[in-house]
């Protein structure tokens, strides 16, 4: 996680002197990783612990998220995999990944707005 290809986030040697001296620095009690963020940025003289805290930091966050889009499929499968096609599996992951959004949805203005759209002309009026 600290390297894409060729090009690394955080030179590894680097990171272990700031480590080490550090380690000096800080209070022999547990520090939690912001905790440690926020003292790093005060001094401002340990970049490769402020990169590294910050991708710690978001590692759990990406995880997470991707492991409730993969929950919800799965539950979603298991409910009605009898009965349902591809097309329409794609569109319910998509509403239970994207819940927040579509609780903003006003449902009455789109099921007015698509009744118009589908209305029948009226011939015997």
């Amino acid at each position: 996680t600290f390297s894409h290809g060729y090009n690394s986030d955080v030179d590894l040697n680097d990171l272990y002197s700031e480590l080490k001296i550090l380690q000096g620095a800080l209070p022999n009690k547990f520090i939690s990783t912001i905790a440690i963020l926020e003292f790093v940025k005060t001094l401002d003289c340990f970049p490769n612990i402020s990169i590294t805290c910050r991708i710690f930091l978001i590692v759990p966050m990406i995880v997470a998220s991707a492991e409730r889009s993969f929950s919800k499929l799965k539950l979603l499968k298991t409910y009605l995999r009898s009965s349902m096609l591809q097309e329409r599996l794609n569109g319910l992951a998509i509403f239970c990944i994207e819940n927040d959004m579509l609780g903003k949805i006003d449902v009455d203005s789109t099921v007015d707005d698509f009744a118009s759209r589908n209305a029948r002309p009226n011939y015997f009026s």
